[in-house]
Order: C-alpha cells, then structure tokens, then sequence
C-alpha cells in the first residue's frame, strides 16, 4: 500500500499501536483537515501526548518526520475523496439517473474500501477463534441485526453449531450463557448502540471470545473486543441505514464463511448437501 493510501493504513493498523498513537490515530481520523495547520506541539497538545510521541507515530508510518506525514496525509485526503467529489452526496435534487450513479458508486466504495482496511493477521485470529468455536453467536441490532441474520442463514447450511437471537434482552442472556469456547461476533456500524455494547459486556464476562465488525476503530465496543475487523462506507445525510454499510458488512461475512468453510471443506461440504436436501422439496 503506497503513502497515498495514509489514511488507510492508519486505520488498518489502528489495533497493532501503542496506547500513546492510538490516541494521535483517533485524532488524526477523526480531524484529518485539522491536522493538516497544526505543529507538531499542536497536535502532541489535542492528543494530550508528547512532541516525541507524535514523531514516533510518524515514524511507525515509515515517514521521515512530521512535516512528511502532513504531505502524505494530504495526499491520502485527496485520493480518499476524489471520487466522492466527482458525484458528490445523494441529494433532493439529483435526478434518477444520478441518484442511481451515486448509489452504484457508493456501494461499489464500501466494498473496496472494506478490502483495504482488511488485517491479515487479524483476521486470521478470528478465523482461527470461528474455526475452533463449540458455539457461534451473531448479534446486533436495526440493520446490523438483519445482516447478523443472514450470516447464520448462511452459516446454518454448514455447522449446527450456529445461531442469533432478535430481542434485545434474549440476547443479553444469550451472551451471559456463553463460555470460553464460544464466540461472539457482533455487528454494528456505530460500535456506539447500547443494546450491542451491553451484549459486548456479557459475552466478554462470560469467557467467550469477542469478535465486532464495525465501521470505527475506535468506538467503545471495540474496548470488549478481542478482535476488530473494520467495515468501509460513509453514510451521507439522506442515507441513514444505507445499504452500503450493511454490504461492507455482509463482503466480511462472505469472506468469514468461504474461509470457515475451506477450513473444514470435507465436513462442511456433507453438511451443506443436508441442508440442501432439506429444503428441495420445499422448491416448486
């Protein structure tokens, strides 16, 4: 990945950093343009840190110094946004024919920007806690409940061992069964809903293993997680509950399941022939 793609690699790397360039990362995120008029002492004074702690940040990033990690990162601002500046945010105003483009475009984004957030490493650690799991829940709640449901559909055709709950408090309960060879993966955009947190807390006091999908690095589910698997898409004004944001979740369901399902192929192949028998005589 090029010093073009700063900002990515940031969030990419957010969960390998020292607590010091965890709290520069999150500001950086959060306040790229900021960032961009502020010294070394400034952005060292709004992270609470020291001017070393931010030079070994840049550092870290493979850079030379702070005044090369204002370049790059405005060099990554630019590629980030380019092509969101060519159609701009669905409007009131668009026609049908831009507004079509616009979602096209938008959805087409969340995948790719999903792929690049991608951790290998930490993705192979929830693979291998999925892989050896005696129990997998999925939670979440609204629209992250809907792709939670769809991943035990998808789950269910391959391992008994599978399941999600809708109700809110079930799920709390649910979670507080749980045991330490258990995972839960939960599901939220925000990492901020408090139903999901809550499950977040249960499932983690239980022993089980926490893995949450989310948008945000640094949300305070991510605190009860044990692995954080980040999720691209921006939600624009008129676009709350987008599908975009429920497909980058579901690219990384896509992406759990093929690798589950290599990982035990024979097992898992003379399941799905089951469950595919099951069901045929329920096709017209």
């Amino acid at each position: 990945m090029s010093n073009h793609d700063l900002i990515r690699r940031i969030r990419e790397d957010y969960p390998n950093y020292t607590k010091a360039e965890k709290k520069v990362a999150s500001f950086v995120l959060e306040n790229p343009k900021k960032v961009l008029f502020m010294s070394i002492s400034d952005l060292a004074d709004a992270c609470k840190v020291g001017d070393t702690s931010v030079f070994r940040f840049c550092r870290r990033l493979k850079l030379q110094g702070y005044q090369e990690f204002k370049m790059q990162l405005s060099l990554s601002m630019h590629v980030e946004n380019a092509t969101l500046e060519e159609l701009g945010e669905v409007s009131v105003k668009d026609s049908f024919d831009v507004l079509a483009k616009k979602v096209l475009q938008n959805n087409l984004s969340a995948i790719n920007e999903t792929y690049s957030l991608i951790n290998a490493q930490e993705f192979d650690k929830a693979m291998h806690y999925i892989q050896d799991a005696q129990h997998i829940h999925f939670f979440g709640v609204g629209t992250s409940m809907l792709t939670a449901m769809v991943a035990m559909n998808k789950f269910l055709r391959i391992t008994p061992n599978v399941h999600c709950v809708m109700d809110s408090h079930m799920q709390a309960m649910a979670a507080s069964m749980m045991t330490q060879r258990d995972v839960a993966i939960i599901i939220s955009y925000s990492g901020a809903t408090k139903d999901t947190i809550h499950v977040a807390k249960q499932a983690k006091k239980s022993g089980a293993k926490v893995i949450c999908i989310t948008k945000f690095a640094k949300s305070p589910l991510t605190a009860y997680s044990d692995v954080t698997i980040l999720c691209g898409s921006k939600e624009g004004p008129l676009e709350g509950g987008s599908t975009s944001s429920q497909i980058s979740q579901m690219f990384l369901i896509d992406l759990m399941y093929m690798d589950f399902y290599r990982g035990k192929f024979e097992v898992n192949t003379k399941n799905r022939h089951k469950t595919a028998d099951a069901v045929v005589e329920k096709i017209y």
